[in-house]
């Protein structure tokens, strides 16, 4: 029996169905988190194995030897993972610390943490990406802006989703920017008026995808981050072919293998200097499932269930499952406070044929997804979209 370490399998909640998926494919589920394991939902505790708590993640050498006494229980750890942005690098130090050779390693991280250097592999295969500059100084910034003009969005290098970035507008807000002193390597990017597609796919040992789908973002995420506002995107049963074509290409560059990824891309809103109106240019790449619900809605958006899918994949390099009926799935992330002219009960009862999720978001994914989500299907586009009008409506 294989032995596959799941870190912080809590979060986000559904995660637990990867561990049931593999549990049901015959390995062994160990999980290490900083949850008690009391606090634990039932249906994550009927899917381990074993867990190890440890005081906090953040704590190397407490992770570690919660690694290293599972080795000396079950033998050696084929796989670690943790389908979480923030721990990709802390996944990749303890496979090389255990020889775990199924996952990324240390020399991987910067192509697919560092959104600077995402832009080499991207290039690679033809793909476009926005002009950059590292910001130093004012003065090198300023630079960069006389030749590509305002606005600009600047955004950590090394970051996690839309948190901390920002979109600047003249001379004063670079400035503003600037004088605070960021703690971290920025990146300044040309502004691009552009909507954000993405590119998800399970991927096996040969690096080829067996299950795709894709996602439209209708509202940005950092406007919705730094604006408060409601959080609007939609799962594709039958993703962009050009979008997709985009995707295969990059999984090449980046030398995907044996991973479930979410990839980024700008579709340009009008012609501009990076190309045509239409055209399908880079954003960046995760190298983990898209965020919070989204593996749910990829399942309601394909009428299949993606848990599995990546569970076949780690397990024997396939799968059979297969998808079923396709759909427009559409969420919507409402804020607390807001005086909406329809409440989340009315809308859920109007739709009620086709709600798949009424509830709320958790507090940690609550910046960019909204407070309160509904998660509805749709068989046409103009049906998703005529009900995101009466969403978002305020009296």
């Amino acid at each position: 029996m294989n032995n596959f370490v799941f870190l912080s399998p809590n979060f986000p909640e559904n995660y637990w169905q990867f561990c049931r998926e593999l549990k049901n494919n015959g390995m062994n589920v160990l999980g290490i988190g900083d949850c008690p394991y009391e606090n634990l939902s039932q249906q994550l505790k009927d899917s381990l194995t074993e867990y190890y708590y440890v005081r906090s993640l953040m704590e190397y050498n407490e992770v570690f030897r919660a690694v290293a006494f599972f080795t000396y229980k079950y033998g050696k750890i084929d796989w670690l993972e943790s389908n979480n942005e923030f721990w990709l690098e802390r996944d990749a130090a303890l496979r090389k610390e255990f020889n775990i050779t199924s996952g990324f390693m240390p020399e991987d991280m910067p192509k697919v943490k560092y959104k600077s250097k995402m832009k080499e592999c991207y290039n690679k295969v033809g793909i476009k990406t926005a002009a950059y500059h590292l910001v130093d100084n004012l003065e090198g910034c300023k630079k960069f802006i006389k030749e590509y003009g305002y606005p600009v969005i600047v955004k950590p290098d090394n970051g996690v989703g839309a948190n901390a970035t920002y979109k600047l507008n003249n001379d004063k807000e670079l400035e503003d920017f600037i004088n605070s002193n960021p703690q971290t390597q920025y990146i300044m990017e040309e502004y691009l008026d552009a909507e954000v597609f993405s590119y998800d796919a399970v991927v096996n040992s040969k690096g080829e995808p067996i299950f795709e789908t894709g996602n439209v973002t209708a509202v940005s995420i950092m406007d919705t981050v730094n604006n408060n506002g409601d959080s609007i995107f939609y799962l594709l049963g039958n993703p962009y072919k050009d979008v997709v074509e985009a995707g295969r290409k990059a999984l090449k560059s980046f030398g995907v293998k044996s991973r479930f990824i979410h990839f980024e891309f700008f579709r340009l809103l009008k012609d501009q200097r990076l190309g045509k109106k239409g055209e399908v240019v880079a954003l960046e790449v995760n190298m983990r499932p898209s965020g919070g619900i989204s593996p749910d809605m990829m399942n309601y958006a394909n009428s299949t269930n993606v848990y599995k899918i990546w569970a076949d994949m780690i397990c024997k390099d396939k799968t059979d499952l297969t998808k079923g009926d396709r759909y427009f799935c559409a969420f919507i992330g409402r804020r607390d406070g807001r005086d909406y002219k329809y409440s989340d009960d009315e809308l859920a009862w109007e739709y009620r044929d086709s709600l798949k999720v009424l509830g709320r978001v958790p507090d940690a994914l609550s910046g960019a997804m909204g407070n309160r989500m509904l998660i509805i299907n749709f068989k046409t586009e103009e049906e998703m979209n005529n009900f995101y009008k009466k969403a978002i409506e305020v009296k």
